[in-house]
């Protein structure tokens, strides 16, 4: 990065083309690491076969970059704060290129599994940081803009990525999904060495023992989930668990205190922030119960050839882009808690339509009832994010960043694993249940969101 930038004030904003180029580097990166969890979903029989794995096996190539990603979050934005959110940005990208080109020439499963982790930690030093970065691009008046554009690249990434893994698989090979990062990382650091702000640093964010206890809280009670939801011994759940309790206790017990705490325990109390991190957790774990098990619903009940999955699936994406723009403003204008209820409340209504659909649906009824889902969570997502953001105290942006993508990515695992134990556990038309599931917590989700009227943290910043 060169020396010459100044060191941007919180708030203050780059201007014009500065801004233009900046925000751009820092959707690219967004849209890379999103995509690239997505893409891998679709190959996994492809890898598998290619691997001499089994299926079972086969899911280590997604679960080893999510849990890495999770566990590095928190780190990664205490990282951030204290070398620069530009830079960590880039840190980050280039681990990516690198892990890329290592996955494309893996012959394994432990090596894929390595590589994938060093991408998930790549992914988190980009994500854990995208929205403390948009903070200092925008000026604070106009914040909302930003986060909305954000919330299109996060939509794009994961509702794009089925898409492409199936374009590329239809003219190469699997190593392919992987390399294709390669020219386009190298255009988003080129664009991020060029372009992101240079912003202020703190000392002391950053703690290895804290480091270590989070990626053992995270780490241990996602694998707790996992093992219940792939029916493992009482005695495997029941260890995972107690270490990542206890692992989170003494993580909490360690932070208390600190001014810059890693696990941000003193934002926790501002109640909406709390709010803000619950709600998005509650709406991202509606999602992934839509997102996992729908395609099963199309594909099993409703007899869709797998090509055509994925395009009745790109309405939920299309409709988060189709309300971006005017969101993008109202944000700006409309308090937080009006929106965010009144999009998970459509959300939870597209849920409600898709389980109410006829024994032989047209393929519009499909499309309508997804995209209505997708446009509800579009309202939502970029005010509950702006109303974080703009209550974390100054010069906490990092934190508050890294918490935004801990409610998300939380959000999703916690959905992915109530799939897992849904089918598992009930015979008849699991997915359909998934969707009666994905309802009621976007409608809970909604409730939240709507006490935030009654409660005095309505805010209009």
């Amino acid at each position: 990065m060169p020396r010459d930038k100044k060191i941007l004030i919180e708030g203050e904003g780059l201007h014009g083309a500065a801004r233009i180029q900046a925000m751009c580097a820092v959707a690219l990166s967004v849209l890379l690491a999103l995509l690239d969890y997505a893409i891998a979903n679709v190959a996994l029989p492809t890898i598998g076969a290619d691997l001499h794995i089994s299926a079972a096996s086969a899911v280590w190539i997604i679960n080893s970059y999510q849990l890495a990603s999770v566990i590095a979050l928190l780190p990664t934005a205490a990282l951030g704060a204290r070398i620069g959110f530009g830079r960590l940005c880039q840190i980050g990208l280039v681990l990516f290129i690198v892990s890329s080109l290592f996955c494309g020439l893996s012959h394994s499963l432990l090596a894929l599994s390595l590589s994938r982790a060093v991408q998930g930690i790549g992914g988190a030093c980009i994500m854990s940081v995208s929205i403390a970065l948009i903070r200092f691009i925008y000026p604070h008046e106009i914040i909302g803009r930003g986060i909305a554009l954000n919330g299109v690249m996060v939509a794009l990434g994961v509702g794009a990525g089925p898409t492409v893994a199936s374009i590329i698989l239809s003219v190469a090979t699997w190593p392919w999904l992987f390399y294709i990062n390669i020219p386009l990382g190298l255009a988003a650091l080129v664009l991020a060495l060029m372009s992101l702000p240079r912003t202020p640093t703190q000392e002391g964010t950053f703690d290895g023992a804290s480091a270590i206890l989070n990626a053992l809280a995270f780490g241990a009670i996602i694998l707790a989930g996992d093992s219940i939801a792939h029916h493992a011994s009482a005695l495997q759940v029941c260890a995972f668990a107690l270490t990542g309790i206890v692992s989170g206790w003494l993580l909490v017990r360690r932070q208390k205190g600190q001014a810059h705490p890693m696990f941000p325990v003193d934002m926790l109390r501002i109640p909406p922030f709390r709010t803000g991190v619950s709600i998005g957790f509650l709406a991202f774990v509606s999602s992934n119960l839509f997102m996992v098990s729908f395609p099963f619903t199309l594909q099993n009940l409703f007899h869709c050839p797998p090509a055509v999955v994925g395009l009745l699936m790109t309405p939920w994406p299309v409709g988060i882009m189709l309300v971006a723009p005017v969101i993008s403003r109202l944000s700006d204008q409309v308090p937080a808690t009006i929106l965010s209820s009144i999009g998970l409340f459509t959300t939870s209504m597209g849920f409600l339509a898709l389980y109410m659909l006829p024994a032989a649906p047209h393929w519009f009824d499909i499309v309508w009832r997804v995209g209505l889902a997708g446009m509800g969570f579009g309202i939502f997502q970029p005010p509950n994010n702006r109303i974080m953001m703009v209550t974390a105290p100054a010069g906490r942006s990092g934190s508050a960043s890294g918490m935004v993508q801990v409610s998300r990515q939380c959000g999703q695992a916690t959905g992915a694993m109530l799939v897992a134990m849904t089918f598992g556990l009930i015979a008849w038309q699991p997915s359909m249940r998934c969707l009666q599931f994905a309802c009621v917590v976007a409608f809970l989700g909604m409730l939240l969101s709507a006490s935030r009227l009654f409660s005095g943290q309505d805010e209009q910043a």
